[in-house]
């Protein structure tokens, strides 16, 4: 079995970097190539797509990042965690939780929830 929490902080750090160079290597260490990611509000996929929409993230939400809510847990191919977003010394308005689907321990697919949004 892969370690579900190493590669829920691998995505949680790709989902926060800034740099485009450092989110291209962390989706080439974590992510397939062919990876697909969707959610309520929106979908990708490859390296180009999927990094649009981690920076995307960013500039909608300055100031805000992503960070994990508990541990990751996992079983076979897929691993399960909850994440925030949200400023770091506050309670963040936006909760989530994804699931990911793995293949030969990368990210092959990313099906994303969201849990907690703003009124």
């Amino acid at each position: 079995m892969n370690d579900a929490q190493a590669i829920a902080e691998t995505y949680i750090a790709f989902w926060n970097a800034a740099d485009p160079a450092e989110r291209a290597r962390l989706y080439e260490a974590g992510f397939r190539q062919d990876a697909t990611y969707a959610d309520p509000l929106m979908r990708g996929a490859g390296a180009a797509e999927i990094g649009a929409l981690a920076a995307g993230a960013q500039s909608r939400f300055p100031g805000f990042a992503f960070r994990l809510i508990g541990p990751a847990d996992g079983h076979g191919e897929f691993v399960r965690f909850r994440w925030a977003l949200g400023p770091a010394a506050s309670e963040a308005p936006i909760e989530g939780s994804d699931v990911v689907k793995l293949s030969d321990g990368r990210i092959a697919e990313v099906i994303g929830f969201l849990d907690k949004l703003p009124q």
